[in-house]
């Protein structure tokens, strides 16, 4: 590396590269990180659920239909509009004319005092009512005409009903006619401020009815309205110029002003405001009429296009987003077939971490299991055959020499007594011989169906391996073998059936005491590791291959195929073994190296 070369540093991420510990950019960079987080731990749920995935993939695909729907009908709509025609806001302008009217020039209905029906009123009982007035009622402001609409004085005057409450045509209620003989003279020594809050009084009323007449006259004449107001009798005390009617059946008004406003908005016709006032000191009502403006408008219009071609969106996205989980399912089902035909070498690939790859974990798992099964059970049957071939072989040996010494005293076919003696002996020692294959064989059967029971209790197995090799020592010793034992003072308790586990290591001594070269040497040991004890016996041996040393523990294998169960034991003492052991929930093994094999024993400790 030259020296101009150097070696860049790992670039850090964007967020580690300000060093600033300014609070507001702390708090922006935490907010980030747990955004990062919540949609990376939103992707993996959403990752992991098929549910989901086809969820916002129906999500995704609603809404772009819904955004072409909005498009496409904004197109194709605006070639068929509709005309809507609707009188509401006409309907509510005739209203609030009519309120207005009611509100500022006209007192609404309440119970009066007077209760004599005419419109005669002193001075003092117009200065009284203004006085009682109550918000909204009686206290009426002066102003113009609803609407902020110009005044129009030479519209022409609103005409009162003829003889209405004894008056004149043009009177005014409230006027200099409803009090002839005019104010009573101020008394020299009292103060003048009654007589002139009478004479505001007058002034109030009569600039009032001239606003309301201005402003009926401009309603009549430019809105078309028509304005009566009459007693509760139906009769007409007041009218506009447009309005020829001098009695009204005010029922009959009601029950119309209702059905006007029941009805569709879109139809027109006559339409009446009704609203309950006093008028000069009476119970009246007030009645606006007129037809009301239409309100035109434009509708886009549906077109059966929109809804196809959004509906055709949807269907073709949803394949096309689906497509990729579908060729999924399917290989998983083609690969289910494969399997079915009897290929269990067949694997189906994981392509996703939710259920479709979760199943095909599971198909490879099953797939994995029953093909060792299979092996499982072709090994089995293996075993049984040269199960079979074997017993046969070391029944069959020992059983002939039986037989054939047997043979030979029955015949009498000896030439003394003591070789009649000897033919006995050796016909025992082979009845012997096949008692104990027989008797391996059975237990060698009953432990592998785990039909024998166990009785456990917890002793210190550093005692019961000291005992057990007290009596191997004499046996090793005639051999020209020596016993090395390496125990711990610690007492290891154990809890295990006592007979069967001195029967595991009365096998491994015994193999270790007939293959050992004589002379040579035996080395026992224990240790503890991990709450477990760990025995092991060792002897010089040939070297083996792993393959060997796994067959060791198979029932009737032997290293040496010549040896057959003259020279060597019944070859199910290891299998034995094995099982006594892991019935135990222990472990047994063998290991070979520099010129010796070591046998160790796992048992686990009681607590």
């Amino acid at each position: 590396m030259s020296k101009k070369e150097k070696i860049k540093p790992p670039r850090k991420p964007v967020l580690d590269r300000f060093p600033f510990t300014w609070f507001p950019f702390n708090l922006l960079r935490g907010m980030i990180l747990f955004l990062q987080d919540l949609y990376k731990m939103a992707r993996a749920h959403v990752q992991r659920s098929v549910r989901l995935q086809l969820m916002l993939t129906f999500a995704f695909c609603f809404g772009v239909s819904l955004a072409f729907y909005g498009i496409s009908s904004a197109l194709f709509g605006a070639v068929n509009k509709s005309t809507v025609i609707d009188y509401s806001q006409g309907m509510e302008s005739i209203d609030s004319e009519a309120r207005s009217l009611a509100d500022r020039f006209l007192t609404p209905s309440r119970h009066s005092g007077s209760g004599n029906g005419t419109s005669d009123e002193s001075p003092d009982d117009d200065s009284n009512e203004a006085d009682r007035s109550e918000p909204g009622q009686a206290a009426v402001p002066q102003g113009s005409a609803a609407g902020g609409a110009m005044q129009t004085p030479n519209a022409g005057t609103a005409v009162p009903a003829p003889g209405a409450n004894g008056q004149e045509p043009g009177s005014v209620p409230g006027g200099p006619a409803a009090n002839p003989q005019g104010p009573p003279p101020s008394q020299p020594n009292q103060p003048n401020q009654p007589n002139n809050r009478q004479g505001e009084s007058k002034q109030e009323d009569a600039e009032r009815r001239k606003n309301f007449e201005n402003t009926v006259k401009r309603l009549a004449t430019y809105d078309k309205l028509k304005i009566v107001i009459t007693d509760l009798e139906g009769k007409v005390v007041f009218r506009s110029e447009n309005a020829p009617e001098t009695y009204v059946d005010v029922h009959s008004v009601i029950r119309n002003a209702m059905e006007t406003r029941n009805r569709e908005s879109d139809s027109r016709s006559e339409f009446s405001s009704f609203y309950p006032v006093t008028y000069n000191n009476q119970k009246a009502y007030l009645i606006v009429s007129g037809i009301p403006q239409p309100n035109i408008s434009y509708h886009k219009g549906e077109n059966p296009l929109s809804i196809l071609a959004s509906l055709a969106v949807f269907i073709f996205l949803f394949y096309f987003l689906t497509q990729r989980k579908m060729r999924y399912i399917e290989e998983l089902a083609s690969g289910l077939r494969i399997i079915a035909t009897g290929n269990l070498d067949h694997r189906v690939v994981e392509r996703s971490q939710d259920e479709l790859g979760s199943l095909a974990r599971d198909m490879n798992f099953m797939v994995t299991d029953l093909q060792r099964r299979i092996e499982e059970e072709r090994r089995a049957e293996q075993l049984k055959n040269e199960l079979i071939t074997n017993v046969s072989h070391d029944l069959r040996t020992p059983l002939t020499l039986i037989m054939g010494y047997l043979r030979l005293l029955h015949d009498k076919n000896f030439e003394t007594p003591e070789q009649a003696a000897g033919y006995v002996s050796i016909a025992y020692s082979k009845s012997e011989k096949l008692k104990g294959l027989i008797d391996d064989l059975f237990e060698f059967t009953k432990l592998s169906n785990h039909d024998v029971p166990l009785h456990k209790k917890g002793v210190v197995i550093n005692e019961v391996l000291e005992q057990l090799l007290e009596e191997h020592v004499t046996l090793s010793e005639e051999q020209q073998l020596t016993l090395i034992r390496s125990l711990p003072q610690e007492r290891l308790l154990v809890r295990i059936d006592v007979d069967k586990m001195i029967r595991v290591f009365e096998n491994l001594l015994g193999n270790a005491i007939k293959y050992s070269p004589k002379p040579g040497v035996i080395t026992f040991g224990m240790i503890r590791e991990r709450g477990h004890a760990i025995i092991r016996i060792s002897n010089k041996a040939d070297a083996l291959t792993r393959d060997e040393l796994e067959q060791l523990f198979d029932r009737f294998y032997r290293v040496d195929k010549a040896r057959t169960s003259e020279t060597g034991g019944s070859g199910l003492g290891l299998a034995i073994a094995r099982s006594i052991v892991e019935s135990h929930e222990g472990s047994i093994w063998a290991e070979s190296e520099n010129g010796e094999i070591h046998f160790y024993v796992k048992l686990k400790l009681a607590s």
